[in-house]
């Protein structure tokens, strides 16, 4: 019988102290973490500062301007009756069941990674578009972000920053990035070449073809990235309540805790009608913006 382990059949490994390495690798982030933490907290504070306003701001309004002011986005990005109806009924249920606070929370953080998402996301996708080296580059980092479990997201995030928001909205953002990142680069890359040369034609540069040919017509891969960038973070919100991201993933993680099914059951759901919101009101942005421009050709 082969002995079970195998390091014994690699005498140079071995040989290798793997726990030394773990040891070395662990103290040099806790250094890296001391001397610098601070300085990446200060860097992060306004906008810690924006996500902690932005949550005031949504918890102390009250409930009946905020459905007018999400229906009333609703109805301007789809221009469908049926879907702001159903949108109202599920933001008056959510309130009927006393979970108003938690999803007002929820929100501003979904919002703030989601356009800290889009902020760094598209210039990258961007540069991946245009540069078959950097493209090369951001691949792997894409597909290790995408694979990583993610829970692993928050070893690092905690140690450099602590529990917070912060923390919560960096390891949402990282999880989240990689499809918003990917479709924009597909999206620029499927733009077809005679349109390209046609705008160079006409006298158009660098900047203009990008501006005025390339994202415009990109646009539905980048809003089908946006998307499921949205969907992302929302499934992230449960983890990312673990170290104090406060919302519906806190209620849910209580209920896993203490087996409060019901708890869990509500603002899972609140949750779903969350992302359900986001998905179709996406959607139908992204279908009106293409009807748009087809008319316009």
């Amino acid at each position: 019988m082969a002995d079970a382990s195998w390091l014994t059949q690699f005498p140079q490994l071995d040989r290798l102290d793997l726990l030394a390495i773990r040891k070395t690798l662990d103290g040099a982030y806790k250094a890296f973490s001391r001397e610098y933490g601070e300085a990446i907290e200060g860097f992060f504070h306004p906008l810690l500062s924006f996500l902690v306003w932005f949550e005031k701001l949504l918890i102390n309004t009250p409930w009946p301007i905020i459905i007018l002011v999400i229906g009333a986005i609703v109805y301007l990005a789809s221009r469908s009756v049926k879907l702001l109806i159903g949108v109202v009924a599920a933001l008056l249920l959510i309130g009927v069941f006393g979970m108003w606070k938690d999803t007002m929370a929820t929100l501003s953080m979904i919002t703030v990674c989601t356009l800290l998402s889009i902020v760094v996301g598209i210039p990258i996708g961007i540069g991946m578009a245009r540069s078959d080296r950097f493209q090369k580059v951001m691949t792997p980092i894409l597909d290790v972000m995408q694979t990583m479990p993610a829970f692993v997201y928050l070893i690092p995030v905690v140690m450099l920053l602590g529990i917070g928001k912060i923390p919560g909205l960096i390891s949402v953002v990282i999880y989240a990035i990689p499809p918003v990142i990917r479709l924009t680069n597909l999206g620029i890359r499927l733009v077809d070449k005679e349109v390209l040369e046609a705008a160079t034609a006409f006298g158009a540069n660098g900047r203009q073809r990008l501006f005025s040919v390339q994202i415009p017509l990109a646009m539905p891969n980048i809003m089908a990235g946006i998307n499921q960038t949205i969907m992302m973070a929302l499934a992230m919100v449960v983890v990312a309540s673990m170290i104090g991201v406060k919302g519906l993933g806190q209620p849910v993680l209580k209920s896993i805790q203490n087996q409060y099914f019901t708890l869990g059951l509500f603002n899972g759901l609140a949750i779903v009608a969350l992302a359900i919101i986001f998905d179709r009101v996406s959607q139908a942005y992204a279908k009106r913006s293409q009807k748009h421009m087809k008319g316009a050709h």
